[in-house]
């Protein structure tokens, strides 16, 4: 049985998450620890004792979601399930670093200390409350193209992230954003809603998100990962460092294509999907996309002893 771990994005959040890992090993509250030291600051004690409303700013969502994938890695690890065990490796928007990091590709301080710099870079690259996103359900990603250039009018407004075969996020200025929820509704969309998001991911509007991440990127060692990458802007597997650097920043203003991703890995004989961190979102989109593949969240200790018991 071929396998993928797959690593979450933004949105799958939680105050709490990854603490009872940190409590049961050793391994999993190093991963926290360095990530403090990395950054400078006790990030740990704002993911489990924070609010949710600190947690969900961009800059600290980012890294702290990082870090509770990378200690569940450690988990399974520690239960003598490696890295190497799996075909793919894959993440969703922020979770490709994540997936970078498992794979040994970028250290955990690097990591933590990019997606701080993302999330700020992002956050910063379009004034609060200029731009939006709002996922459109009941359209496939050709369909949802076609709404958001329709919605455009001479604005910004893209199909960001193909998470599944009815679930697209479009991204852009708030105006055209909600232009297209009219729109959808009239193409047949099941429903289409705005996000609570605090910026326009994934569209031209983060390109100077891109250049900072260039800039931040060109001093960071790359090395080959252990295990293929499954780029979010390729929608297949990547090994050299340096594609794997260009299309990080390539990422921030390019759509996620997670549907492709796992229709790729799914058609490269993998069967089973884990997912490595916060939440069940993406064993969700799993499911809708390959049907007969069978998922796995690991998010918690009795995640960990289920997944090592087989």
């Amino acid at each position: 049985m071929s396998r993928a771990y797959v690593f979450p994005g933004q949105g799958a959040q939680t105050v709490g998450m990854g603490r009872a890992l940190a409590e049961a090993y050793p391994a999993a509250r190093a991963i926290f620890d360095e990530v403090d030291e990395a950054l400078g600051e006790k990030l740990s004690n704002l993911i489990w004792e924070g609010t949710t409303e600190d947690l969900t700013l961009t800059a600290n969502a980012q890294p702290a979601l990082m870090a509770t994938s990378l200690a569940a890695m450690r988990a399974l690890e520690a239960e003598g399930v490696k890295i190497t065990d799996a075909a793919f490796v894959a993440g969703h928007s922020l979770g490709e670093y994540s997936a970078l990091a498992a794979a040994g590709s970028l250290s955990v301080s690097d990591t933590a200390r990019l997606l701080r710099i993302r999330g700020r870079a992002m956050q910063e690259a379009v004034p609060v409350g200029q731009g939006a996103m709002a996922a459109l359900l009941g359209l496939d990603f050709a369909a949802a193209s076609e709404v958001a250039a329709e919605a455009a009018q001479g604005q910004v407004c893209q199909a960001a992230n193909d998470n599944d075969p009815a679930q697209v996020v479009v991204s852009g200025h708030r105006e055209a954003v909600e232009r297209a929820l009219d729109i959808a509704k009239a193409k047949g969309a099941k429903r289409a809603l705005m996000l609570p998001v605090s910026a326009p991911f994934h569209c031209t509007l983060m390109q100077p998100a891109a250049d900072a991440m260039a800039e931040a990127l060109a001093g960071v060692a790359i090395n080959a990962p252990v295990v293929p990458v499954v780029a979010n802007v390729r929608a297949e597997a990547v090994t050299d460092p340096e594609v794997i650097r260009q299309l990080l920043v390539e990422q921030v203003t390019g759509s996620v294509r997670w549907r492709e991703s796992v229709q790729w890995m799914a058609a490269q004989g993998v069967t089973e999907f884990w997912e490595v961190g916060a939440g069940k979102a993406l064993s969700g989109m799993v499911k809708r996309i390959a049907k007969d593949a069978t998922t796995r969240a690991i998010g918690t200790p009795e995640d960990v002893a289920a997944a090592t018991a087989q």
